[in-house]
């Protein structure tokens, strides 16, 4: 089997006259692109009118890349609901909080949750795989076009009675719902389903309804890309053509999502977005475009069989300046595709062919301008085609990471709602992020509620920054995992609220009490007159910033205390033995300092040390085969960046072993590998 990494581009035919289509597919092969992806936008040329079909357009581009040897994948056009089916049933549209209903010619303006809709699409969908799901051209399917992207709340009619048949069916009685939802308080009690509806107004909220309606968003967005799916695995030769959908959004499961509906999903990478003009910029602890290796981090936890759909290749931007962002600098397009395939995409597959000429997207480039002349874009797509060549057994290769960082859905979603938890969780989601990238310390993240005890006993430490909402299977899974030998980090307010998102009436740590060996005394965020406290661990001088615990230890041991401020003297860092493993309980926020000496004290700072050396500018990745390493070494910045190869390593490209000091040009990748 071929485990090179492959190139494709996204491409719109209906978009340019047919007689350029031939000549745009030579050029691509003639460039390393051997697939395309097609039609996740073209609805109406397909179905001119309901219940009239005319495919004749993509069945001649079909045909002509089945001639030409170039695969395909077919997107399903239900992101984009033609204007026969907005205007004559309006009650497919979307709605804001505020009721007002989303306009035709937008995108993702309907509802998941309209039953004329959900039929509609399944109309298209069947007829769609009928047609193809056998064509020898046509390689994979892609359901609609980023679940959840733009808008991810939905307020119509449609959605407020799906919410109640939602709750419904969970709760099965009404005081149950009333007793989640603590409805007596402030008099909210309800006596019928019909009463209910989605929440609102932005700031009297109810935190438990609001729980549950994220919980539902979720549940509608994944139950429309199953009903898809299942049509698609009815009518498609899936032996030969895979399901998948592109992108990771806000209000939804993409775990659950995988699982159900897709082979493996595919992420759409856009670095550029950290230099946008509407986006956010500045910020000495902004790491811009190198940001986007936590959003391929989240991705690899979704599906570990991963691609890219849409990699940066050109400028962005809407007419409407929304992400508009200068030209990639030479070299970062090059930069980003191996930032992808670094942090385990098997396949990229760039945005776009060519530049629209119309539209909304005129400004968001492609690898070609709408001129269509060769350009600096398309000789670095041959390159990087030309590199990728020489670097066998990276398709499917694992991504190595001793460190893994937990979640759960519903603790994520606390965070939208719950302003104490959110303030928490994103001065440890920063640190966290930067200690690893800065001591080039590789970490992966896992779900708790989507994985096994098993698949947490690979990481040698696992840290769940704020368990605030956690489940009684969360908490066991933790205490199997610490009990086989495994090292639990826990930071402040762990174990504070129940699934339905009630204060646990025990002292903190709650649930995990005896697992961790000792209880809170007192909490408290850092008052604004204060500094954060100093505290030493192991050698290194650590801060507790924005919250502090006060930790009383039962059977945990003192590691680190206070060494100022109200807390002073107190325990900050306690340390438990547990069956075969470690608990260490954390009284306060995962700074980039503290969570890089908490790794320097466990010995799991830089691990491949010894092999490379990078300055921090520069970001270490590395992909084991089982058979080769393969290291990346990717420099972010605009200047050169000397690093040292400690031990003999293949270049590839260049067919030479190095050793020594290598000099990073601005912006290189340079690919190592280690043949064992």
């Amino acid at each position: 089997m071929d485990k090179t990494v492959k190139l494709g581009v996204c491409y719109y035919p209906e978009h340019w006259p047919e007689t350029e289509w031939e000549d745009d597919l030579k050029r691509m092969l003639e460039n390393g692109i051997d697939c395309v992806r097609i039609a996740e936008f073209a609805w109406n040329l397909m179905e001119p009118e309901q219940g009239v079909y005319d495919f004749s357009l993509f069945d001649r581009f079909l045909d002509l890349a089945q001639r030409m040897e170039m695969k395909v994948i077919l997107g399903t056009p239900t992101a984009t609901p033609p204007v026969w089916v907005s205007q004559p049933y309006p009650e497919i549209l979307n709605a804001d909080r505020k009721g007002h209903v989303y306009p035709h010619g937008l995108r993702r303006h309907y509802t998941y949750n309209s039953p004329v809709y959900q039929k509609l699409s399944r109309n298209i969908v069947e007829k769609m795989g009928e047609r193809y799901g056998h064509h020898p051209a046509v390689i994979g399917w892609q359901i609609d076009n980023e679940i959840n992207c733009e808008v991810n709340e939905f307020f119509s009619p449609c959605d407020h009675q799906a919410f109640q048949a939602f709750l419904k069916e969970k709760y099965q009685t009404i005081d149950r719902l009333n007793d989640a939802w603590g409805t007596v308080f402030w008099n909210q009690q309800y006596s019928a389903w019909d009463q209910i509806a989605l929440p609102t107004h932005p700031k009297a909220t109810n935190p438990h309804q609001h729980q549950d309606m994220i919980r539902f968003f979720s549940w509608s967005a994944r139950r429309f890309v199953l009903m898809q799916s299942e049509i698609l695995r009815k009518t498609c030769d899936t032996s030969r053509q895979f399901i998948t959908t592109n992108g990771l959004f806000g209000h939804l499961d993409s775990h659950a999502m995988t699982k159900e509906s897709l082979d493996f999903l595919c992420y759409d990478s856009y670095p550029n977005f950290a230099w946008a003009r509407s986006g956010r910029q500045g910020g000495e602890e902004w790491l811009y475009d190198r940001e986007w290796s936590a959003n391929l981090t989240h991705m690899r936890s979704v599906s570990p069989d991963f691609s890219i759909m849409e990699q940066q290749s050109g400028p962005n931007g809407w007419v409407n300046g929304l992400c508009a962002a200068p030209a990639p600098k030479p070299g970062q397009m090059t930069l980003w595709s191996m930032q992808s395939i670094a942090h385990g995409a098997n396949n990229v597959s760039f945005f776009r062919w060519r530049t629209c000429s119309f539209g909304t997207e005129i400004y968001w480039h492609g690898i070609l301008d709408a001129d269509s002349c060769d350009n600096r874009r398309l000789a670095e797509t041959r390159r990087l085609y030309d590199r990728l060549v020489k670097l066998p057994q990276l398709h499917g290769a694992r991504y190595l990471a001793d460190v893994a960082v937990a979640h759960t859905y519903d603790n994520d979603w606390d965070e939208e709602v719950d302003e104490w938890h959110r303030l928490l969780a994103e001065e440890s989601s920063k640190g966290i992020f930067r200690a690893g990238q800065l001591t080039h310390t590789p970490f992966d993240e896992i779900y708790l509620d989507h994985c096994s005890v098993e698949d947490m006993l690979q990481y040698k430490a696992i840290v769940f920054p704020h368990a605030v909402l956690l489940s009684e299977e969360a908490a066991a899974k933790l205490e199997r995992y610490v009990q086989a030998g495994g090292t639990l980090l826990l930071g402040a307010r762990a174990g504070l609220k129940d699934t339905d998102g009630h204060i646990v009436r025990k002292r903190l740590p709650g649930k995990l009490q005896e697992l961790c060996g000792l209880y809170v005394e007192e909490g408290s965020f850092v008052h604004p007159q204060d500094e954060p406290a100093n505290v030493k661990i192991g050698q290194e001088q650590a801060h507790a910033a924005v919250w502090q615990d006060d930790l009383h230890c039962v059977n945990a041991m003192p590691l680190a205390q206070y060494e100022d401020g109200d807390f002073a003297g107190r325990t900050a860092l306690a340390e438990h033995a547990y069956g075969m493993g470690r608990v260490y309980t954390w009284g306060s926020t995962w700074s980039e300092e503290t969570f890089a000496s908490m790794l320097a004290y466990l010995g799991l700072r830089t691990p491949w040390q010894h092999t490379l050396q990078l300055t921090p500018a520069c970001e270490l990745a590395v992909r084991d085969s089982g058979t080769v390493k393969t290291f990346f070494a990717l420099n972010y910045s605009a200047q050169p960046q000397e690093i040292q190869v400690i031990k003999p390593l293949w270049d590839a490209e260049n067919s030479m072993m190095i050793q020594g000091a290598r000099t990073l040009a601005p912006y290189e990748a340079l690919v190592l590998q280690n043949k064992e």
